[in-house]
């Protein structure tokens, strides 16, 4: 089955979902993946609200978004907020997000190390890579509905060289230790052995957070998570669940329902909870 998380704009999608994550985790099921928290500072005081991306009341600013890589827990960061981006601090806006005039500056670099981090999931599940053209849509209408994929050598969706995703991506290495994702503060998740230490369980729950403009509208960013919810259900993957803005969810329906049949879209409250580990758990995650 596939989910999808939608709702408005900081309504506390990414938190929901951290926290059904480890509710999965200590019932067995296994999650792989990315999840994306945003990187919050407390609003100082007499500072107007809502303009950057402040919560609901105001009291925080948002600046940034990390991806912790599942389930490792690796954390990159991976955008910062455009304003803050341009100040040229220890962060270089990458091509495919300028590309797109996207809100916020996102790294070339962590979208190659995500994507490397996709790949070896999709090796794991069965399934071709992103540039193999391999993950065809089902139907002839879904040839017609599906994104076309587009080719990394032009401005719609600039390249990344090969050795910046090896060298950037934890799964390149050997994780040793406690990850940076389990020392943070607040997080609710964690830390499992290195992808390339284990081999993921079967039944495990993917989890992609979020599919935006880049991969809906222009099939760049996240690419190998693409190809990975495009194959459909797999058995190591039965079941996905991939975070979505509300102007994209036509969109994401009309790319990935030919292969998972009708996706089900779920808000961040306990009756999306209750229903995503009763579907994990009649899959057989619990061990």
């Amino acid at each position: 089955m596939l989910f999808l998380l939608t709702g408005d704009v900081q309504i506390g999608k990414t938190r929901w979902l951290e926290d059904l994550c480890a509710s999965l985790q200590a019932a067995g099921t296994c999650v792989a993946g990315v999840v994306a928290p945003g990187q919050w500072v407390p609003r100082p005081k007499g500072q107007p609200g809502g303009k950057h991306g402040f919560d609901g009341a105001g009291r925080f600013e948002k600046l940034g978004i990390d991806n912790v890589l599942l389930p490792q827990g690796e954390r990159i960061e991976f955008a910062r907020r455009r304003d803050l981006a341009a100040e040229g601090k220890a962060f270089e806006e990458g091509a495919q997000a300028k590309a797109a005039k996207l809100g916020w500056a996102i790294s070339d670099t962590a979208i190659a190390q995500v994507n490397a981090h996709f790949a070896m999931l999709a090796k794991w599940a069965g399934i071709a890579p992103a540039d193999s053209g391999a993950n065809a849509p089902a139907t002839a209408q879904a040839a017609v509905d599906a994104p076309a994929a587009t080719p990394l050598d032009n401005d719609v969706c600039p390249p990344v060289a090969a050795e910046t995703a090896a060298k950037t991506s934890p799964l390149a290495q050997t994780s040793t230790g406690e990850s940076t994702a389990a020392k943070a503060e607040g997080n609710v998740l964690a830390a499992a052995p290195a992808a390339n230490e284990t081999r993921l369980a079967p039944h495990a729950m993917l989890v992609v957070d979020e599919l935006g403009r880049l991969e809906l509208l222009r099939s760049c960013g996240l690419t190998n998570a693409l190809a990975i919810l495009d194959a459909g259900p797999t058995p190591q993957f039965p079941h996905a669940i991939a975070v979505v803005r509300e102007t994209l969810l036509d969109e994401a329906r009309r790319r990935f329902e030919p292969r998972w049949g009708k996706a089900t879209v779920i808000g961040p409250d306990d009756a999306a909870r209750n229903l995503v580990l009763e579907t994990a758990r009649a899959a057989g995650g619990a061990h």
